[in-house]
């Protein structure tokens, strides 16, 4: 059976309406995560952008950085010089094109960062158990095909 398109419209809307009390959320644990690390939010949210990645097994370089945290490449350069100036990131050349640069985290801003979060990702990884990885699978195919569709609306 087909929904209607207005039953789909008020489910859609419900969704956004929850990813963005989730994005609110998330966005002041980081601002709260900031002021534990005594930085900028952006600062703060540069640092778990490249903690991310580096989890990952994808540093991230500058370049790739400005493009996740929106800042211009003298921003980024300022940005990047406090973290490092502060302890928290250093930046190293490991590619095989001795031009680009690789952001670690410093052990210190992990050892922060886990200290920090630990509360909540535990909380977090108990409700993500009760859900069947099939499930989550699903819910990330979606969420991902939610957000290409909001990219290829802001494409030229």
């Amino acid at each position: 059976m087909v929904e209607q398109t207005s039953d789909v419209a008020m489910r859609r809307q419900r969704l956004a309406a929850g990813l963005l009390d989730y994005g609110a959320s998330f966005t002041e644990l980081g601002r709260r995560f900031a002021e534990t690390l005594g930085v900028h939010s952006t600062d703060a949210f540069a640092l778990m952008e490249i903690a991310a990645a580096e989890q990952a097994a994808e540093p991230l370089s500058p370049a790739l950085l400005s493009k996740r945290v929106t800042l211009t490449s003298g921003a980024m350069t300022t940005l990047l010089n406090r973290l490092e100036q502060a302890g928290y990131i250093t930046r190293s050349r490991e590619h095989t094109d001795r031009r680009v640069v690789t952001l670690r985290c410093s052990e210190h801003a992990r050892r922060l960062a886990e200290e920090f979060f630990h509360s909540v990702n535990t909380e977090q990884d108990a409700i993500l158990a009760e859900y069947e990885p099939a499930q989550l699978a699903e819910f990330e195919r979606l969420l991902g095909r939610l957000r290409g569709a909001m990219d290829r609306e802001g494409a030229p």
